[in-house]
C-alpha cells in the first residue's frame, strides 16, 4: 500500500474519480455537490495498492483547523484498513507541517462513520444536520506535534 499527497494531473483525476463513484453512484450526492471550487484550494490524498488507485481523501487548509473532507474507499476494499492508514498518514504529515501549531484536527463525518473516526481521536461537537440528503455530526481532533516539527 502506497499513500501520497496527489500532485499530478492525474492523480488529482483518479482522486476525483474515486470519489464520484462513492458518493455520486453509491450514495447519490448530485455531481453538483461532490465537486466544488474548493478542489482547487486542496491538498489532495490518494492510496494505491499495486497500480490501482483505491482511496482519495483532501484537506483544506483553514486559520485554525486542517479540515478532511471527501474520504472515500472504493466499495470492494473497504474493512482493508485502507481508510485508517490514510488518515493516520494525513495526519502525521499535516502534523509536522510549520503551519501547525494552533490548529485541530476537523471533519464532518456522516452518522454511520462516526465510530471509525472516533477511534481515530476524533470527538463529535456538533448536534446532527442533514447535508446532501445525509445526516452528519462535525468532529475534532487535537493535533500531536511531533518533536521535530
Amino acid at each position: 500500500m502506497i499513500i501520497k499527497r496527489a500532485e499530478t494531473t492525474a492523480e488529482i483525476e483518479q482522486c476525483l474519480s474515486i470519489r464520484e463513484v462513492v458518493f455520486v453512484e453509491e450514495q447519490g450526492v448530485p455531481i453538483s455537490l461532490e465537486r466544488d471550487s474548493k478542489d482547487d484550494k486542496a491538498l489532495h490524498y490518494i492510496a494505491f495498492d499495486d497500480d490501482e488507485a483505491l482511496g482519495a481523501a483532501r484537506v483544506l487548509i483553514m486559520d485554525d483547523v486542517f479540515r478532511f473532507q471527501r474520504v472515500a474507499v472504493l466499495g470492494h476494499v473497504r474493512g482493508r484498513g485502507i481508510g485508517t492508514e490514510m488518515m493516520r498518514f494525513m495526519m502525521d504529515e499535516l502534523a509536522d507541517r510549520p503551519d501547525a501549531a494552533g490548529k485541530r484536527f476537523f471533519l464532518s463525518s456522516q452518522a454511520n462513520v462516526i465510530p471509525f473516526y472516533d477511534r481515530l481521536g476524533f470527538k463529535i461537537c456538533s448536534d446532527p444536520y442533514m447535508e446532501a440528503g445525509i445526516e452528519h455530526r462535525d468532529m475534532v481532533a487535537d493535533i500531536e506535534i511531533s518533536e521535530a516539527a
